[in-house]
């Protein structure tokens, strides 16, 4: 797996996931938060399989690297 999350897209996906397990930990929102789990992993992992199926990539190239 190679990574294709950049660092601001990994930010903003845990933030988004912490976001959602904590508004269900405290009931302001339903079950459905959990899914917070999902943007949480692929922050946490830097590989987002979607993007990896469509060839999406946020995370900047390397000087030397291709």
């Amino acid at each position: 797996m190679k990574a294709n999350v950049g660092s601001i897209d990994r930010i903003l996906r845990v933030l988004v996931g912490l976001a959602l397990i904590g508004l269900t930990l405290t009931g302001t929102i339903g079950v459905w938060g959990w899914l917070g789990v999902v943007p949480l992993a692929t922050g946490l992992i830097g590989w987002c399989p979607p993007y990896a199926l469509l060839g999406i990539s946020t995370c900047k190239v390397r000087a030397g690297t291709r």
